[in-house]
């Protein structure tokens, strides 16, 4: 998977010292999303060109994520 320095948090990191966040990796191919609480865990891998798109509908009112 991503070498240790490719890993950036979200800029929206909680307080303290950001363990509730997720981490995102660029592989220029693909993109990488972690859990920053549990990084050796599973992680999410899209193509690119997908990832915008995943984002938009994440942020839309669209999607309901069981709250």
């Amino acid at each position: 998977m991503a070498q240790a320095d490719r890993w950036k948090k979200s800029s929206y990191s909680g307080g303290g010292d950001g363990n509730t966040c997720v981490e995102i990796a660029d592989l220029h191919t693909h993109i990488a999303v972690r859990d920053s609480k549990a990084p050796a865990r599973a992680t999410l891998t899209f193509p690119t060109s997908a990832f915008a798109p995943f984002l938009r509908a994440l942020k839309s009112d669209h999607v309901h994520l069981g709250r």
